[in-house]
């Protein structure tokens, strides 16, 4: 399953050819990022249940997830990237090392957390998404778990993110989720983005 994560050969799905350039990672640590898509909101839509068990799919440096461990510190906050080196720069981060229920991990240790996840937040990585990759995702969820994807909408002008091309409309993004097996169940618009929370079909 983690190889399929990480294989660029397995992208077959995903809106963006490539995956995101770590040398971009600086952009990820904007602070610009919580006033368009504010950490309460991402965590009232996630609505992650009592001492449960959040895996940030994607993770990037590490900025949601740092925030949402320091928010629920009753959460085991997973943060998950296919990158050594954007968990490198999270790991850096004062913040991270003073968190006991953040917990980096590489997506070739994917399998040891598989059935045991509560919520998974997908934060701008549908349009990178291949289908085996979303596959991988959805396995990922307990029994009752559910997916928060929230991603770059292609219908508005946005100050960052992908080109239009590179990312879907709030209702492609619907589509792409249920054509993989998911059922949304609640859904609402960010200034620059939408977002679905869904649970596997």
């Amino acid at each position: 399953m983690s190889q399929h994560f990480i294989d660029d050969d397995s992208r077959q799905g995903a809106r963006q050819p490539e995956r995101f350039n770590s040398e971009r990672a600086s952009r990820l640590d904007d602070p610009a990022r919580f006033e368009y898509l504010p950490l309460a909101e991402v965590a009232t839509m996630l609505d992650a249940p009592a001492n449960s068990k959040i895996l940030d799919f994607g993770t990037g440096t590490g900025t949601y997830a740092i925030e949402l461990a320091r928010l629920r510190p009753d959460v085991e906050v997973i943060a998950l990237d296919e990158q050594p080196a954007m968990l490198e720069r999270l790991q850096a981060k004062p913040a991270a090392a003073s968190l006991p229920n953040l917990k980096p991990i590489l997506a070739s240790e994917i399998s040891g957390v598989k059935g045991q996840i509560d919520r998974v937040l997908a934060l701008n990585v549908l349009h990178e998404l291949g289908d085996e990759a979303l596959a991988s995702l959805r396995s990922l969820l307990k029994p009752g778990g559910a997916a928060l994807f929230i991603d770059w909408n292609a219908e508005v002008e946005r100050p960052a993110g992908p080109p239009r091309d590179h990312v879907y409309s709030p209702s492609e993004g619907r589509a792409r989720l249920e054509q993989m097996g998911f059922t949304i169940e609640l859904e609402r618009l960010f200034p620059y983005h939408y977002a679905f929370r869904a649970r596997a079909s």
